[in-house]
């Protein structure tokens, strides 16, 4: 999970959601990957897709069996099905999403009778740290936002000829 924070760090120098994940089997990296639909323009670019895509490149295999997945944050809907149709064992995930997360915060996916394969998962390892980075990366985000708010404020009353007196 260590290593999926780094690969989370990767992607926030990119101006992504801080989210990293990496594809282990018998102590072996297969692929990893970080949040980039926004700097790839495809909303499909999550960390634990972009981590399956790498590994069943390098494995040339779309399926992964025997693999864990370390993601820094509980999987959503699209990558709980991506983990399914690639067979991967087992999901290690940090912290909970409470607005999409699919494993426990809002629906129990994993779990579905209706899936031909299943993916044990476990959570909560390293949570606070993982957390921490998402709450400062969102924290720094609205202070951007605010300040760039605020420039256009000042911009438009300057060019109006007006102060804040007025």
């Amino acid at each position: 999970m260590a290593y999926a924070l780094t690969l989370a760090a990767r992607g926030e120098l990119l101006g992504e959601v801080p989210v990293g994940a990496v594809i282990v089997r018998d102590g072996e990296i297969l692929g990893e990957g970080w949040n980039c639909p926004i700097s790839q323009s495809d909303p499909t670019a999550h960390a634990e897709i972009v981590a399956m895509r790498d590994a069943a490149t390098r494995e040339n295999n779309y399926r992964l069996p025997g693999s864990t997945l370390y993601v820094t944050l509980e999987p959503c809907t699209m990558c709980a099905g991506a983990m399914v149709h690639a067979r991967v064992a087992r999901v290690v995930y940090g912290t909970t999403e409470p607005k999409a997360g699919v494993v426990e915060s809002r629906a129990n996916l994993l779990e579905s009778a209706f899936f031909n394969h299943k993916v044990a998962a476990v959570g909560g390892v390293l949570a606070a740290n993982c957390q921490h980075q998402l709450s400062d990366f969102f924290r720094k985000r609205r202070e951007q936002q605010r300040l760039e708010k605020e420039q256009k404020k000042a911009a438009v009353v300057a060019n109006s000829g007006l102060d804040d007196s007025v």
